[in-house]
């Protein structure tokens, strides 16, 4: 008996090994990112790869190196290699269509990871943070720098958009005119450059050097006068860091003259190391833990027949369709509340801002 007991514990022991492995072998989900540049995209992957292996799933992790025809080529290359979905941010969410086509022929199920992709039936869902929303906490931090509406103006405000090939560039920077645009009709708000629009102030590819060399051109043309500017609305951190650079470059951040308030997004450590300077004012902290989490599970529920729960399907038109999708919260962050967000959360340490 007891050697019998022993053989059907040794037998129950493989059979649990067996289903263990069975259960573990899911498939290949296949994630496109768009560079590695960009700080939160190296995080991104890595957390969305650690949340579908620990799902169960097989991660071939690509990124594009901010080149298009290369994404392109990786995803195609995913489609034929059988990858089971595909999760992209895409570097042009226009751009996608045919490969798409490819995706869904081949029954490959598409989920845009933070920025919509736009044009074609051929996208499944949307991951993202409440994009609009962002822009109003940029906006509204920026006001609270300012002190309004306990004082009054007039400041002097410029503006920086996101890159015109992103879909998110326009919610930010519509979020944020929704606040700013009554006190620049009424005379608070005073855009001395006469650049509004994303047509003038959009930054291509969200380079920080694009943005220094702009925030150059509008120094010297609408600032040699001896006027001040007050407020720099930046779409995100490493435009914040570049418009910066700019305004030390001429004395910002030295003397009597103070850093203008200036936003930010995405909570990158060197922009937190600013607001803690005092040379930036605020970030929004978008939690991409969080969306890797929530989209990896939403891959999960999607490819093993489950129905995805609490999405939103009326904000995100891409064009061909309503999108279904999920959004998160997204939080301002300045030098009061930082520790509080990103450091107690563990999304970056305290060493990190040393």
């Amino acid at each position: 008996m007891k050697s019998l007991a022993t053989v059907i514990a040794v037998s129950a022991l493989a059979l649990g090994a067996s289903v263990s492995s069975f259960a573990q072998d899911k498939g290949t989900i296949g994630i496109s990112m768009p560079e590695q540049t960009t700080l939160r995209w190296n995080s991104d992957g890595a957390e969305l790869t650690k949340a579908l292996e620990a799902a169960g799933y097989t991660v071939d992790l690509q990124y594009a190196g901010d080149d298009i025809p290369n994404q392109l080529s990786q995803l195609e290359n995913m489609v034929t290699k059988g990858s089971k979905a595909l999760v992209i941010a895409a570097l042009d969410g226009t751009t996608l269509s045919a490969v798409l086509q490819q995706a869904a022929d081949a029954g490959v199920k598409v989920f845009a990871y933070d920025r919509l992709i736009r044009d074609t039936a051929n996208v499944d869902y949307y991951t993202t943070f409440d994009n609009f929303q962002v822009g109003v906490l940029q906006a509204n931090s920026i006001l609270k720098g300012l002190g309004y509406p306990e004082k009054q103006g007039p400041w002097n405000i410029e503006l920086f958009g996101g890159s015109p090939d992103d879909n998110n560039a326009f919610f930010f920077y519509d979020g944020a005119l929704s606040v700013l645009q009554p006190l620049i009709d009424s005379g608070v708000l005073v855009v001395k450059s006469g650049q509004t629009g994303m047509d003038k102030v959009g930054t291509l590819k969200w380079d920080g050097a694009t943005a220094q060399a702009r925030m150059d051109n509008l120094l010297s043309a609408s600032y040699s006068d001896g006027s001040r500017v007050d407020a720099v609305l930046s779409p995100n951190d490493g435009v914040a860091r570049g418009i910066i650079s700019s305004l030390k470059g001429i004395g910002y951040g030295s003397g009597d003259l103070a850093y203008p308030i200036i936003s930010g997004q995405d909570a990158e450590i060197p922009s937190v190391k600013a607001i803690i300077a005092g040379e930036q004012y605020s970030t929004v902290y978008k939690d991409t833990r969080e969306l890797a989490r929530v989209t990896a599970g939403l891959v999960d529920t999607v490819l093993t027949g489950g129905t995805p729960e609490g999405l939103d399907t009326t904000t995100y038109n891409n064009g061909v369709k309503v999108v279904p999708s999920i959004l998160l919260t997204p939080y301002e962050v300045d030098a009061n509340n930082y520790k509080e967000l990103v450091v107690d959360s563990g999304y970056m340490s305290a060493d990190d801002l040393k």
